[in-house]
């Protein structure tokens, strides 16, 4: 059976969306008289971004609050055949926390404009919490100047801990200081911890005391003094007081935020190098080492650039997608809201109640990201029943195959919106394959390769099907590729992603593991890996969910 069709962009509502205005713009200087409209012309328009990726990021960056020191001296520079990958913004310097925290006039966003919503679960009676970019800003200068106090420049700092508001300050004030963060999952148990600390070299780790979730406790810290022996800045899950006594060496938040006490309220960003490393994440095997991969400046443009086009993420929209520092989507979901001008929703407890669903209304949520698992509970548990969710204007989902029944109920508590899926991975720093609000949406499938990325679908030999056939195989992946990792921290890059890849037009694909299947109406269908991994929540894993503690 065919995932049925559901959304068809109208021809007016195409020209609104961040992708339909571009195109309208630059559409008929770009393409000529080929330009018809958003929807006519976009498959031309995506073919385009693939071909002339200089043209096409110029476009996005005047769409992103991405602030230059110094400019790059060119997009791409693809002439070393020895980096498959290619070389992205040589010669460009920033700091791309800095470009979170700025005011932007293209994006009417000011210093009163409001960074985060949040609301702490058991209050939902209460009206939802707000922080300006002036307070975000200066609660995360304070944080960098502590940091200043402990830690050298390109000293690697893990986060173990919910994505609460200070979760955030941190991850911010970690990359504005010039250091590394280091994201582990709140859900490890402490041998894990401690693997990804050794393997990451980490200094120091940020935690809470405990976890509180679905109205219970459960420790954090704990873990954490079981897994590594770096020094630990806990802090509270509520109020002002820990509820554990921190370890000799470790520190409380109140003590860390003390020091800097007498520096500065101002903090002067550290410039580097739009290659420089900002964060390391994980894979999620983990028999053996975790592969440990580098994100520099350059993904966040790329995740908040997909975002922009796909999930059609505009200045105001307040985004909530319930997720974690240690997995990709936490960090993603930090770079999408602020670099496009839009609202970040924190929901601090489990999105597994009716607490959070209250949540989604009460912060009049307009982009609301989940997996298919939660999609499920919230069915079955009809948590939604007497919300108003018609504040949201598009739905998105990863980590695990669609069900369309749940699809279908999750729209219809949206008016029958769309829900835009997404597939990808932490070394690419987005989705390679994704929904288009210009094309037509099946439940459970993807409309084709994101802007200025391409792929082919090969079969057992390696040999690529034309691109117009259905078929299923193995998806390999077009090298010159903005944002994918040219390197690991602990691997052969070249032998994990490109060794025994065919060459295409010249260069030789990149291996990503999914295989995929191109339906006889054009769309796509994941369908598994060509790896030996499995599912967990929205997580690929290869070992037992012992591994995994909460």
């Amino acid at each position: 059976m065919a995932n049925p069709r559901y959304h068809d962009c109208c021809r007016t509502d195409c020209k609104q969306t961040n992708l339909g205005r571009v195109m309208e713009e630059n559409g008929p200087k770009l393409l000529g008289a080929s330009y018809k409209d958003p929807i006519s012309s976009f498959g031309l328009f995506h073919k385009f971004s693939v071909q002339n990726q200089e043209v096409y990021w110029k476009l996005v960056l005047k769409e992103l609050s991405v602030k230059f020191v110094r400019e790059p001296k060119t997009i791409l520079d693809a002439s070393d055949k020895s980096k498959k990958g290619g070389s992205w913004f040589p010669g460009a310097v920033l700091n791309i926390a800095e470009c979170c925290l700025l005011p932007w006039p293209s994006q009417n966003r000011t210093d009163d404009s409001i960074a985060i919503v949040w609301r702490d679960e058991g209050f939902g009676d209460y009206p939802v919490n707000r922080m300006s970019l002036k307070e975000l800003r200066t609660q995360v200068m304070t944080v960098a100047n502590a940091l200043d106090t402990i830690f050298r420049k390109g000293d690697r700092i893990a986060i173990d801990m919910p994505m609460t508001c200070n979760a955030v300050i941190v991850y911010l004030a970690i990359i504005l200081g010039g250091f590394v963060v280091v994201g582990i999952a709140d859900s490890f148990a402490p041998q894990e911890i401690g693997n990804r600390m050794r393997v990451a070299k980490a200094k120091a780790i940020f935690t809470q005391d405990f976890i509180i979730r679905g109205g219970k406790k459960f420790p954090l810290y704990s873990r954490v003094m079981e897994g590594t022996s770096a020094k630990a800045i806990v802090i509270p899950a509520t109020g002002d007081s820990l509820g554990v006594t921190p370890r000799n060496g470790d520190m409380s938040w109140k003590d860390f935020l003390s020091r800097a006490a007498g520096r500065s309220s101002m903090y002067s960003p550290v410039y580097q190098s739009a290659d420089a490393l900002i964060n390391i994440l994980f894979s999620s095997g983990t028999t053996g080492e975790p592969k440990v991969i580098p994100w520099t400046q350059l993904c966040p443009i790329r995740c908040a650039a997909d975002t922009w086009a796909h999930l059609d993420l505009r200045p105001k929209d307040v985004d909530l997608w319930p997720t974690n520092l240690g997995w990709v989507m936490g960090p993603i979901q930090i770079f999408s809201c602020f670099l496009n001008g839009a609202t970040l929703a924190l929901y601090h407890g489990s999105p597994l109640g009716r607490g959070f669903c209250k949540f989604v209304q009460d912060a009049r949520v307009s982009v609301l990201g989940s997996v298919p698992s939660l999609v499920k509970s919230w069915k079955a548990g009809n948590l939604t029943q007497g919300l108003d969710w018609t504040k949201i204007r598009v739905l998105a989902t990863t980590g695990e195959a669609s069900d369309i029944d749940d699809n279908l109920w999750l729209s219809s508590r949206t008016c029958y919106k769309p829900i835009v899926e997404c597939c990808g991975g932490t070394e690419l720093a987005s989705s390679y394959i994704q929904g288009r609000l210009l094309q037509p949406q099946a439940f459970g499938a993807f409309s084709g390769p994101s802007m200025s990325t391409w792929f082919v679908i090969l079969d057992e030999q390696g040999n690529p099907y034309p691109d117009d056939l259905p078929c299923s195989g193995e998806v390999g992946l077009f090298p010159l590729y903005f944002g994918a990792t040219n390197r690991l921290l602990n691997a052969d890059h070249d032998k994990v992603y490109f060794d025994g890849m065919p060459i295409y037009k010249g260069r030789q694909l990149r291996r990503h593991g999914d295989i995929i299947q191109r339906t006889v109406g054009g769309y796509y269908i994941v369908q598994g890996r060509a790896d030996d991994t499995m599912n967990l929540g929205g997580i690929k894993v290869e070992a037992p969910s012992s591994l995994f503690s909460v």
